[in-house]
């Protein structure tokens, strides 16, 4: 099984085209979606409930840690798929790379799937012009750091296993910055993994979470932290 970890606050405008995305196109797939209802202050909730009525694929379950980290934490423990993908509720991301990650994770036996929105065979759509320079920066920074060529650390939209996700608990960051935590820790500690290419159109509905001004501590606290695990730590699968 496949299980979808969507952490969701405050989408009562888009959270019925988000249950559509996947109903309509997963129909023959082994799956569950996780909604991680995340102190929604507005109806998301109540909308979840009786959209997802009846629906043995789906699930809603409270956040009991506020923030993303802890939606995604949360989420990482109740589900019950093999393979775990997280997925934003923004609809950014293509339902077709997600079947292609999961085929992969099946038929070739990784422990990650990694997927790059920045690559020659990549479709970006609509990316704010301001977050994307400084994405590119940080990723390209965060490259160097750790020695790889991978370019797109920062993406949530990513699948693992989910033995692997338990292994490199505690996953310690409270927001956006988990992003960058799970993956530097499956490549920081040799797990196999295979880089893919991605697409991604800007948001249509409803506002980002993702204040950049706000996050820019986080991420480099992650950053320290992940480094000192690497190279002084040493910490290995």
């Amino acid at each position: 099984m496949l299980s979808i970890i969507v952490p969701v606050r405050d989408e009562s405008n888009t959270i019925e085209d988000v249950f559509n995305y996947f109903d309509s196109n997963l129909k023959k797939a082994d799956y569950e979606v996780l909604f991680i209802n995340d102190f929604s202050q507005d109806d998301t909730l109540k909308k979840i409930n009786a959209i997802i009525k009846g629906k043995k694929n789906f699930k809603v379950i409270d956040n009991i840690k506020k923030g993303l980290g802890g939606a995604i934490n949360l989420g990482i423990k109740k589900a019950l798929g093999k393979n775990i993908a997280i997925m934003m509720a923004d609809q950014s991301d293509d339902i077709n790379d997600l079947i292609i990650y999961n085929d992969l994770m099946i038929n070739e036996n990784y422990d990650a799937i990694l997927g790059s929105r920045f690559t020659k065979k990549s479709k970006v759509n609509d990316y704010p012009l301001q977050k994307l320079i400084l994405n590119r920066i940080f990723n390209f920074f965060v490259s160097l750091i750790f020695l790889n060529r991978y370019n797109d650390y920062t993406n949530a939209f990513k699948i693992y296993k989910k033995t692997t996700l338990m292994e490199i608990m505690p996953l310690i960051s409270e927001s956006f910055n988990i992003f960058l935590e799970i993956p530097l820790k499956v490549i920081s500690r040799d797990y196999k993994y295979k880089i893919i290419s991605i697409n991604w159109m800007g948001r249509k509905k409803g506002d980002s979470k993702f204040k950049i001004k706000e996050l820019g501590s986080k991420y480099l606290f992650t950053l320290i932290y992940c480094f000192i695990e690497k190279n002084l730590l040493n910490i290995k699968k």
